[in-house]
């Protein structure tokens, strides 16, 4: 599976620019704008600090004695490995495996589940708001993909916080693969549940205010490279982009730059100004993965001189 999303990442950035032209895209990075380029990585370094607020509202329901401080520091060491394992999503794995070491590990990985999934859930439906002022402007395709992405995410999405109806539906499946019962899957799906209404709203209200600065950081990525994209347009299909971490690849490489050339090429930016804009953002994203990997450094080298 691990070459097979190196394949994936190294097949689909070879016939992008076999496509489009490899010295065309360059050519726009090197005129990109530093200046947005640097407003990007510091917002998106705020990110994290609006990303692990909003995992300790959840956590603190079924764990109040996890500090703020140590959600922190994993949501940067997330990155790290969210920028260099085969998903965008395996720093999530890598968080929910820490957080075990402070806190019963069905409320680690519940948590961190029920994280990731209000942050998408607020993206859909701010999504799906603003479509209706830019479907006009779009290819048909891409507005049918766009509903489908978004309303069937939330359609998922309601039926998990619901809770009942998935139990019912998997209370006669082996312990193993049912969410009612006593075996592993179904303690994490208490953990999910069990966080409250009064947590899962306070973190949909967080995620409002993560998912607006990760919308302006993809368009500072665009201002940067010369894209002239409405930051409404961003609104609309920014979801399509966090959407496509979940395809298998290096750190989301390949994958994101097919996906920003599709989506915004034709806004009249052109696919080597689209593509740019999706590599842009790859970079932003590596450099707050490498100050999570100095992090995960530092805490090793304590690690060795406390057992030493």
């Amino acid at each position: 599976m691990n070459v097979l999303r190196v394949l994936i990442s190294a097949g689909a950035l070879s016939f992008l620019f076999w496509k489009i032209g490899l010295g065309e895209t360059l050519a726009v990075l090197r005129r990109a704008n530093l200046r947005y380029l640097v407003a990007a990585f510091l917002l998106f370094v705020l990110s994290l600090g609006i990303r692990a607020y909003r995992w300790l509202v959840l956590l603190r329901s079924l764990d109040p004695g996890v500090p703020f401080a140590r959600l922190l520091r994993l949501y940067f060491i997330g990155q790290f490995f969210s920028s260099f394992l085969p998903s965008q999503f395996g720093g999530d794995v890598v968080r929910a495996l820490e957080l075990t070491q402070d806190t019963d590990p069905s409320a680690a990985v519940g948590t961190v589940l029920l994280d990731r999934m209000t942050g998408l859930l607020v993206l859909f439906a701010m999504g799906l708001a603003v479509l209706p002022f830019y479907a006009a402007r779009m290819e048909p395709w891409l507005v049918w993909l766009l509903l489908i992405v978004a309303g069937g995410g939330l359609v998922a999405g309601a039926l998990v916080l619901e809770g009942c109806l998935l139990r019912r539906l998997t209370e006669r499946l082996p312990s193993g693969l049912s969410l009612a019962g006593q075996g592993q899957l179904a303690k994490i799906y208490a953990a999910v549940t069990g966080c409250g209404w009064r947590a899962v709203l306070s973190a949909f209200g967080v995620s409002v205010v993560f998912n607006v600065v990760n919308v302006v950081i993809n368009w500072l990525c665009g201002q940067a490279v010369g894209a002239g994209i409405n930051l409404g347009y961003f609104f609309a299909v920014t979801l399509l982009l966090s959407v496509s971490g979940l395809i298998p690849s290096i750190g989301g490489w390949g994958v994101r730059e097919m996906v920003s050339t599709a989506v915004f090429a034709p806004t009249g930016a052109g696919a080597n100004v689209a593509a740019a804009l999706g590599a842009s953002l790859g970079g932003v994203t590596l450099a707050a993965g490498l100050v999570g990997g100095v992090l995960y450094g530092v805490e090793g080298l304590r690690g060795l001189r406390v057992r030493r």
